[in-house]
C-alpha cells in the first residue's frame, strides 16, 4: 500500500494507456515536428530552389546543416520530451530527457524510435520518482534522470533498435515477395492502427517501413481517413469531411465501440486499396517512414511518397530504394490510391451497409 502511496503521489501511472497510447502518440508529434517537417522543408527547398531553405545555416563537428536538416537532426531530444511530456514529467526531469533522447535515438540505429520509447519512459519514471525529494533537487533529478537513461540506453537501445530494424526488413521484405497477400495484410493491420487511439505513425517509425510496405500502409491509413469522411458526410458534412479526412478516423473510436460494423467499409476498402498500391502501381512510400502511418494527415502520407520519390529517406536509401522521376502513371496511382478510391469505395460499401441495415442514421455522427 505504501508503495502505490508513493507511485500515485509522484504521478507515476503503470498502464498501458499511458505508455502505449498517451506516450506513443506523443512520440509521433516529436517526429513529425522534427524529422517529417526537416524532410518537407528541405524537400521544398531543393524542388523550389528557395536560397534559405537550401543554405547551410549551421556547421556542427564538421557536419554542414539546412534548416530542414536541423530540425531532422532533434529527432532523438524531440521524441524523449515529447514522451516525457505526455507522462507528466515536471521540468527538471522533463528537460533531462534532452541528452538521454538523442543518445538513445543515435544507439537504436534505423529502429531508434522504438528504443527512444523504451528508454525515455523509464528515464522519466524514474526522474520523477526522485524529484523534489531532496533539499538538491536542481542537482539529484538531472543527475539521475541523465545517468539512468543513459544506462539503460547502453544496454538496451541497440537490442531494441536491431530488433525493431529486423521486424521492419522481414515486413518489407515480405511484401516484395508476396505483394498481393501482404499488400492487404500491412494495409489493413496499419489503417487499424491509425483509427485506434495509439500511433501507427510512431509504430510505423519505429520499424522503419517505408518502400512497398510503407506505399501499403499509406493506403491503409488513406482507407480510413478518407473512407469514414466521405461515408459519413450526411452527418457530419463539411465539418466532419476535414477533420476526419486531414485530421484523423480515431474521432470514429467512440461511434465504433457502440457500433463495430460501422467500421466494416473503411476496412474492406483497405484490403482493396492495399493491393493496388502494392501490385498495380508499385506504390513506394521512401520518404520518412512516419508518413507511412499518418495517411492523409495535414496529406502527410502523400506527401511521404513525393518527397521519397525526390529524395528518398536515409531509411530508404538503406533498403535500395533510389530517387525517380515520377511519371503520368505514379502520379495516377497516387491519386487513386491516397483519394479517389477510398471514398468511392467506402461510400459504395457504407451505402451497402446502411440497406443492410448494419449502419443506421446517426451512426456516424461526431459529437
Amino acid at each position: 500500500m505504501r508503495f502505490k502511496a508513493f507511485l500515485k503521489r509522484k504521478n507515476i501511472e503503470i498502464s498501458v494507456h499511458r505508455y502505449l497510447v498517451d506516450a506513443l502518440g506523443a512520440m509521433a508529434q516529436g517526429l513529425f515536428c522534427t524529422l517529417l517537417i526537416g524532410t518537407i522543408l528541405n524537400t521544398l527547398g531543393q524542388q523550389l530552389h528557395i536560397g534559405f531553405l537550401t543554405a547551410i545555416v549551421a556547421n556542427i563537428n564538421g557536419a554542414d546543416y539546412t534548416v530542414g536538416g536541423l530540425a531532422s537532426a532533434m529527432v532523438g531530444p524531440a521524441m524523449a520530451v515529447a514522451i516525457g511530456y505526455a507522462l507528466q514529467a515536471p521540468p527538471l526531469v522533463l528537460f533531462s530527457l534532452i541528452p538521454v533522447g538523442i543518445a538513445t535515438n543515435a544507439l537504436g540505429g534505423a529502429g531508434g524510435p522504438l528504443a527512444v520509447l523504451a528508454v525515455a519512459i523509464l528515464a522519466a519514471e524514474v526522474g520523477k520518482a526522485v524529484s523534489k525529494e531532496t533539499k538538491v533537487d536542481i542537482l539529484v533529478t538531472p543527475l539521475v534522470t541523465i545517468l539512468v537513461g543513459l544506462g539503460i540506453a547502453w544496454l538496451i537501445a541497440a537490442p531494441i533498435g536491431r530488433a525493431a530494424s529486423w521486424l521492419g526488413r522481414i515486413i518489407m521484405l515480405a511484401t516484395e515477395l508476396q505483394p498481393f497477400w501482404m499488400g492487404i495484410i500491412v494495409s489493413v493491420t496499419v489503417g487499424v492502427l491509425l483509427t485506434l487511439p495509439v500511433s501507427s505513425a510512431a509504430i510505423c517509425a519505429a520499424l522503419s517501413l517505408t518502400g512497398l510496405a510503407g506505399g501499403a500502409a499509406v493506403a491503409g491509413c488513406c482507407a480510413n481517413m478518407v473512407g469514414f469522411a466521405v461515408m459519413s458526410f450526411r452527418e457530419n458534412r463539411w465539418g466532419g469531411l476535414v477533420s476526419q479526412g486531414i485530421g484523423t478516423s480515431m474521432l470514429q473510436m467512440g461511434n465504433i465501440v457502440k457500433n463495430p460494423r460501422i467500421w466494416l467499409p473503411a476496412i474492406v476498402t483497405s484490403a482493396i486499396t492495399g493491393p493496388i498500391a502494392t501490385c498495380v502501381f508499385k506504390l513506394e512510400m521512401n520518404g520518412a517512414a512516419v508518413n507511412a502511418g499518418m495517411g492523409t494527415c495535414g496529406l502527410c502520407g502523400p506527401i511521404g511518397i513525393w518527397t521519397g520519390w525526390l529524395a528518398p529517406s536515409e531509411a530508404a536509401l538503406a533498403n535500395g530504394a533510389a530517387a525517380i522521376t515520377p511519371g503520368f502513371v505514379d502520379w495516377l496511382g497516387l491519386a487513386l490510391v491516397c483519394f479517389v478510391l477510398p471514398g468511392l469505395l467506402c461510400w459504395a460499401l457504407g451505402l451497402l451497409c446502411r440497406r443492410l441495415g448494419w449502419i443506421k442514421d446517426g451512426d456516424l455522427t461526431l459529437e
